[in-house]
């Protein structure tokens, strides 16, 4: 059959390109620490070293702060989420058959039974959280429940669950803090500079010969503003070509686990109508929702800010999976 898919090597060469993207993004830290502890030993030393020791111990420490605090989210990010989230615990009898088609992806996928959670909304949408399989919790908004049929539903439950079983969670964690810990420290940098800037003119003319050192210092600021305000834009991009491979990986896993892209295909057309925003979503947890609640992705979204792909582009694949 034309256009089948090789879903174990799918697998593989996403959870590449997603391991090099983190590494991409830790070393874009590390060299934003780099271009700061440089500039810090050019100011106290009145040269700009081309190897600069201080510039390697920010590096270190960059890369050392972004590892630190990705480990403290993969602790408590899951919790964090929930609870912005708003999300409500349910029992199986509060919905039986929500927890039936939860269960019985479980076990198609190989993993524990997640927790179930409500979003009390009337928007369509679902999510999946948890930085390992076995702390897993798929929650999904009242409006998905109640208007979704079951073939619907095992397909936004199977997409989820492919988020647990493919780690898509534990990644999302580390890339997001990553991304926010390199915005932290540029949008520092520039507020730094901005309340310097004033008094580094005050100085009189008693250093005449320092001329060549302060052009070079010069030019070392420049190139620390470049990276100030390239890097988190950067870091951003490479965060949302990270949720769009998600994206497509968990689409192409959902029909291995239903062997029914018919499902998923007539949910996304739904949801894409009424994917809209409500309370407890915010564009920090965008990215987790299985339609983006906050923007609507189009093929003219622009990938820098596209946290998904479009609608129509996912439910093209699903259609290639089926023939």
């Amino acid at each position: 059959m034309a256009g089948t898919t090789d879903f174990v090597a799918a697998q593989a060469v996403n959870r590449r390109n997603t391991l090099v993207l983190l590494v991409v993004l830790t070393a874009l830290a590390a060299i934003t620490g780099y271009v700061v502890g440089w500039l810090l030993e050019g100011e106290a030393t009145d040269q700009v070293p081309m190897l600069s020791r201080v510039g390697l111990a920010a590096a270190g420490l960059m890369a050392l702060a972004s590892v630190g605090w990705s480990a403290i989210s993969l602790a408590f990010g899951d919790r964090m989420v929930l609870a912005m989230a708003e999300a409500r615990a349910i029992e199986k009898a509060d919905a039986p058959q929500l927890y039936n088609v939860v269960e019985e992806m479980s076990l198609a996928a190989g993993v524990p039974m997640p927790r179930v959670m409500i979003l009390e909304t009337e928007a369509l949408n679902a999510f999946a959280t948890g930085t390992t399989p076995a702390r897993g919790t798929i929650v999904v908004t009242r409006g998905l429940l109640e208007r979704l049929n079951r073939d619907e539903l095992q397909g936004v439950v199977a997409h989820e669950m492919a988020h647990l079983a493919n780690l898509d969670t534990r990644y999302m964690v580390v890339v997001g803090v990553t991304v926010g810990l390199i915005a932290l420290v540029c949008d520092m940098i520039l507020r730094t500079m901005s309340w310097g800037g004033s008094s580094s003119g005050s100085s009189s003319g008693g250093r005449r010969d320092d001329r060549k050192d302060s052009s070079g210092a010069g030019l070392l600021i420049i190139l620390l503003v470049v990276v100030a305000i390239l890097a988190p834009i950067a870091a951003r991009a490479v965060q949302m070509a990270v949720s769009r491979q998600r994206e497509y990986l968990a689409d192409a896993t959902s029909v291995q686990f239903t062997r029914n892209p018919n499902g998923l295909i007539s949910a996304l057309t739904k949801l894409a109508d009424a994917a809209g925003p409500f309370p407890g979503v915010s564009r920090a947890t965008q990215h987790l929702f299985i339609v983006n609640p906050v923007q609507a992705m189009t093929a003219k979204t622009s990938s820098l800010f596209a946290t998904h792909p479009d609608i129509a582009s996912r439910i093209a694949r699903l259609r290639d999976l089926g023939a």
